[in-house]
Order: structure tokens, then C-alpha cells, then sequence
């Protein structure tokens, strides 16, 4: 979609500078070719390698930030390829065999166009005269140059931050825990009282349950469950009330209530793979390898301190230290001296109670696997384990109470590790009004403050990408800027021009982290790939005024005559390709369905940007081009002025 608004910027430039031709100095069509060509050839091959050496750098960026950038870079990179040797080739030809002088259009059509084109060379003549009072006010242009960078940088610094927004992607996850060694019959009445609940909403379509499936840790047991609630079409869900966050808003008002159960709703992970659900999930790690009760506490005194915090919501840990389980106490001096190794008793109850696989077999053309287990009734109590039998050495069976006996304990059902270390995985939420870098923030300034010495803190899943990827993005954005800067030297043999083209970029960043803000989003990932391809896109508009304007002064025009001629010359192809890409983004800015969230990041950054860039430099880039011309001017007569001195010195 950001494609189709840049690959006809090239042929609008091509085709405006021959119209351009043929309407006001009365050329044929091939002779008004040929000399526009003469003229754009430069700016186009100008615009396609700044575009170009913008996105392909950014496509050898690593980690799941680079795939990002890779996807949305190459494709570009090869339309604004294909878009240039069109405008070079195909578009010249189809100008000279198409285009004719414009004559009186008649009837309403008519009216229209010279109405228009009336109001048109009005604003082209005001602007002509802010283009005027910018040089000659260059004072006053450099101090609102330096307001808009700075408002940029204050944007860019205070605008919340995320990685990847959260995406209605027509279904969420419901995780549900029963107290601790519930068992899986009254787990699974809660599963269906939640399954009417659910169902009864009109947004959902259906519900999926997984009894004594714990999604959160991936591990089973009897007391967890986890249900996938599957939405209608988002066509059929196109109010307000029937989105992705008002079904999970009410979803948790109304499990709030259920006594039997804690029941958590989450959004899947907006990037799979990274992570089971959306949101963040905080590691909690023992450095000291300290008892597991104390990991406990710590932990539940750090969330409870975290839950009172407003920018995170949904927290919630499945550790636990107090599952009732059944301990079996071993005599291993009777087994010893039965001549029973200890591993055949833990095989048994393993095999019993726990299951063993032994083969599979082919039989009537399918395939059948074999388990070795004790039948359900004769192990739904402790009680059962004194009917559980082992072999002696001597090959008498031995029941398994004559070896040991049971006890009650409580303790974790498992133990997580995370780099090696005991962990507790904190699971949480963004909450509205706030970005998931805030929720980040606050997460990892109260671990500071609160948590005891031996305690630290990892992220993991897209809080990690979204932690571990802050700097990147500060060095993709000083490429772009680098190699466009290079390219324009290359292109000017100059060290200066291009700074009147690099200088643009501070308006598109302004517009860009401005509309951000204005719609309430956050500075994610894709916000920041609109922010770098509005670096080339920002270039674009100013290159198509520095490239006339540099001609006109080699020319033998001042640099303020040659500025304001470039300007006024430019004006209408710079807002014919500017507003044919913003108008292209549109639909991003209003789309529904999946991928909208991420289509609203990336779409906003470029609109708001290209405005900006495109009010603001079409005043900013001449003037700015004139006090740079200015300053090179007085640098060659100074040195003139020095050579000149050495030259009678020597000649003396």
C-alpha cells in the first residue's frame, strides 16, 4: 500500500516538467520531451538512489527487529527501482505520443479546471512571496528551524514507546486456575459454567477447552484449563461494542465474580512465537539459590507492590508453594536388604499411577499404541499404593506398604529456571491511556527499588525484543540519515548542499511523532519504520527544489533568486506527488479488521510526516539552500581572496 503512493511519484515529476513544457513555452510533445527529460533526469536518478540507500542498508539489520524492517525495506527498495526506470524510460515515450496542449475546456468540466487553476496561481504566487520573506529573513527561518527540531527531539523523547501493538486477531485466550490439586472433574465444571458465559456474548462465535492444560507455563495439571474464544468475522463486528477490547473488558468484569476459580483473559501474541500471549512476561529470579519459599514470598510481595502501580494491569503469577502432593517415604534399608534397588519401586509408582509407554503396534491398518497403567479405580487414593507390588530378588512379590509409607506435604508443582536461575514468571497487561514501554518501565524501576539483594530480573517473549531493541532503532535512523547524505554529496560533489535537503527530515519527525500523539499511539516499531522512510520521502520533496535551484545558480542566478525560482517551479509537482502519497495512506489510517493496530502505527507516522514535510519544507528547503549557497560563496571568496595573496607573494 506505502508502494503504490511512491513508484508514480517519478512519473508524476516526468510528466508534469513535459506538460509544463508544452503548455507554457509552446514546445511539440517530443521537443518538450526531450527537454524535460534534460531537466528531471537528474532529480529522479537523485530521488530513486536517497530512497534506495535509505531502505537496503536497513535490510541487513539482525533479530526480530531487522526481520521487520527487512520485509517492508526490500520491497520498497525494488518498487523505487522499477519506479525510476519507468519514470526514465516508458513514461518519456508515452508523454511524447500522449500528451497535447492543454486548450479551453467548455461546459462545467471547463469552469472547474480554470476555477481551479485560478486559486492555484494565486497560492503559488503567496507562496513565491513566503518563499521571499524566508530568505529574507533568515534569522528568523534558522530560529524556527531550530523550534522544530526541537519540538521533534521533545516528541521523539516524551512520546510513549512500545515494540508491536496488539492485534485483534479474531480470537483470545482465557487461562483458568482452581485452587491448588483441584481436581479435574470440578475443573471441569467450571470450564463449562465459563463456556455458557462466553458463548452468550454476542461477538464470540465459539469456544475451544483444554481441561488440565496450564497455557501460561505449558505444563498439565488437574486444577489449571485453558479456553480459546473465537470471535465472528470482523466484518460482522464493526461497533465498538463487539470489539476485540470490549469482549475482553466484559470478559473479565464478568469473571471477576467466580468464586471456584482465578480466571485471566489475554490476547495472543501479536508476533508468534514470541511468547504464548500478548502483553509482558517478567522474570523474577533467586540469584542465591535460596530456598524456594523465600523465591515465594519475595515474589508475592513484588507483585503485590506492582498491582497498586497504574500502569500495569492483568498481573499475575501460577507459582505456587502450597499444592498439596503425596510424599512416599522409602525405607532403603528393608529394600536393601530385600535386595530390591530403589529404582524398581520408582518405577512401579511410576508405571501405576503415572503411565508407561511400551511400543506400538499395526493392527487392521492402524496404529496402535500401548500404555502400561494401573485401571482408574485402583488409583484415586492413597490408599492404593498398599495394593501396588514389587519383585525381590528372590521372586516374591513384596506390596509396596511393607517398603515405605505415604505423608501429605505441600510444595511447587514444578520449578521454573530462566538462564539457569529459579524463577517466578510474572505475566502482565497495558492498561488504556498508557504504552507497553511505560508498563516496562515501571516493572523494572519497582524490581529496582523493592526487590531484596540476591533478586534480579530478566524479560522474555516481546518484552525482551521490545527492551533489548532501543538503541537499534536510534542506529537505523543515523544510517538512513548518513547514507542519504552521502549520496547527495556524491550527487552535488559537495559537502554543503545536501545539509539543505538532510534538514527537512526535523519537520517530517515533528508531523510524524505529532499525529502519533494526537491519536493516542505509541512510538512502536512500525511508527519508527514510517519515521525512516520518511527520511527518504522528506529528501524526495527537497531534492526536487535544491536540484532546479543548484542549475539555476550555476547558471549565473543568486542564490536567492535561484532558490525562489526552483520553488515556484517545483511547487505544483511537489504537492501533486506529496498528496498522492497521502492520499495512498489513507486506508491505512482508517483500516479494520487484522492488522489494523500495526496499519495505524505505520500509516499515522507517514501522514503526519509528509504533511509536515510538505508544508513546512516547501518554505524551510529554499531558504535554507540560499543561506548555504551564501556561506559556500563567501568560503570560495575567501579562499580566492588567499590564493590571490599567495600568488603576488610569490610573484614578488
Amino acid at each position: 500500500m506505502l508502494a503504490i503512493g511512491i513508484v508514480v511519484d517519478d512519473a508524476i515529476v516526468v510528466v508534469e516538467a513535459v506538460q509544463h513544457k508544452i503548455d507554457h513555452e509552446k514546445m511539440p510533445p517530443k521537443e518538450a520531451t526531450k527537454a524535460a527529460m534534460a531537466e528531471v533526469a537528474g532529480p529522479v536518478i537523485a530521488i530513486s538512489l536517497v530512497l534506495i540507500s535509505v531502505f537496503v542498508p536497513v535490510a541487513f539489520m539482525g533479530g526480530v527487529t531487522g526481520r521487520l524492517y527487512q520485509q517492508f525495506a526490500l520491497t520498497l527498495a525494488v518498487s523505487v527501482a522499477l519506479s525510476a526506470i519507468c519514470a526514465l524510460t516508458l513514461s518519456p515515450a508515452l508523454c511524447a505520443l500522449i500528451l497535447r496542449p492543454a486548450g479551453e475546456g467548455k461546459g462545467l468540466l471547463g469552469a472547474f479546471f480554470r476555477g481551479f487553476n485560478r486559486v492555484f496561481d494565486a497560492c503559488t504566487r503567496g507562496y513565491a512571496a513566503g518563499v521571499r520573506v524566508a530568505i529574507r529573513r533568515m534569522l528568523l527561518t534558522i530560529v524556527c528551524l531550530i523550534a522544530v527540531g526541537a519540538g521533534a527531539w521533545h516528541l521523539l523523547v516524551t512520546l510513549p514507546t512500545g515494540f508491536v501493538p496488539d492485534e485483534d486477531q479474531g480470537y483470545f485466550i482465557v487461562n483458568t486456575m482452581l485452587p491448588e490439586g483441584a481436581s479435574l472433574e470440578r475443573n471441569d465444571a467450571v470450564i463449562r459454567q465459563l463456556e455458557q458465559t462466553l458463548s452468550a456474548d454476542p461477538a464470540v462465535a465459539d469456544v475451544l477447552a483444554l481441561g488440565g492444560y496450564n497455557l501460561l507455563t505449558s505444563t498439565y495439571s488437574s486444577y489449571s484449563s485453558v479456553l480459546f474464544v473465537i470471535l465472528k468475522p470482523w466484518e460482522a463486528r464493526a461497533t465498538p461494542e463487539l470489539s476485540l477490547d470490549a469482549v475482553m473488558d466484559r470478559t473479565r468484569k464478568q469473571f471477576a465474580g467466580v468464586q471456584e476459580a482465578i480466571v485471566m483473559a489475554f490476547n495472543p501474541s501479536p508476533i508468534p512465537g514470541l511468547g504464548t500471549t500478548g502483553g509482558f512476561q517478567f522474570e523474577l529470579q533467586d540469584r542465591t539459590g535460596g530456598p524456594v519459599a523465600e523465591l515465594a514470598a519475595t515474589a508475592y510481595d513484588f507483585l503485590a507492590e506492582a498491582r497498586k502501580m497504574p500502569a500495569v494491569t492483568g498481573l499475575f503469577t501460577d507459582f505456587s508453594v502450597d499444592v498439596p502432593q503425596l510424599f512416599y517415604n522409602l525405607d532403603r534399608d528393608k529394600v536393601q536388604t530385600l535386595g530390591i534397588p530403589p529404582s524398581t519401586v520408582f518405577e512401579a509408582l511410576q508405571t501405576y499411577l503415572g503411565g508407561l509407554y511400551v511400543n506400538d503396534f499395526n493392527k487392521f491398518g492402524r496404529t496402535y499404541r500401548v500404555m502400561l497403567q494401573a485401571e482408574p479405580r485402583f488409583r484415586t487414593s492413597p490408599a492404593d499404593i498398599e495394593r501396588f507390588y514389587v519383585r525381590s530378588s528372590v521372586g516374591e512379590m513384596v506390596p509396596l506398604s511393607t517398603l515405605g509409607a505415604t505423608k501429605d506435604i505441600r510444595g511447587p508443582e514444578y520449578i521454573r529456571r530462566f538462564n539457569l536461575f529459579r524463577t517466578v514468571e510474572i505475566s502482565g497487561g497495558t492498561p488504556p491511556g498508557f504504552s507497553s514501554g511505560q508498563s516496562l518501565k515501571t516493572m523494572a524501576g519497582l524490581a529496582r527499588d523493592k526487590l531484596p539483594q540476591g533478586f534480579g530480573y530478566a524479560w522474555t517473549g516481546i518484552a525482551y525484543q521490545e527492551a533489548s531493541s532501543g538503541g537499534q532503532s536510534v542506529f537505523i535512523f543515523g544510517l538512513a540519515l548518513l547514507m542519504v547524505f552521502l549520496v547527495l554529496a556524491a550527487q552535488y560533489e559537495s559537502w554543503a548542499v545536501p545539509f539543505a535537503v538532510i534538514l527537512a527530515v526535523p519537520m517530517a519527525v515533528l508531523g510524524a511523532m505529532g499525529a502519533q500523539m494526537l491519536r493516542g499511539l505509541d512510538n512502536n516499531v512500525y511508527a519508527q519504520i514510517g519515521l525512516v522512510m520518511l527520511i527518504g520521502l522528506a529528501a524526495k520533496n527537497a531534492i526536487l527544489i535544491v536540484e532546479f535551484a543548484k542549475a539555476r545558480h550555476e547558471a549565473g542566478d543568486s542564490p536567492a533568486e535561484a532558490a525562489v525560482s526552483a520553488s515556484i517551479l517545483r511547487f505544483r509537482p511537489i504537492l501533486m506527488t506529496s498528496f498522492a502519497f497521502i492520499l495512498g495512506v489513507v486506508p491505512m489510517l482508517v483500516a479494520k479488521g487484522a492488522g489494523a493496530a500495526s496499519r495505524h502505527a505505520l500509516g499515522t507516522a507517514v501522514f503526519g510526516g509528509m504533511i509536515a514535510a510538505t508544508i513546512l519544507g516547501v518554505y524551510f528547503v529554499p531558504a535554507l539552500y540560499c543561506g548555504i549557497q551564501r556561506l559556500v560563496s563567501r568560503g570560495a571568496a575567501k579562499d580566492a581572496a588567499k590564493d590571490a595573496e599567495k600568488s603576488n607573494g610569490d610573484a614578488r
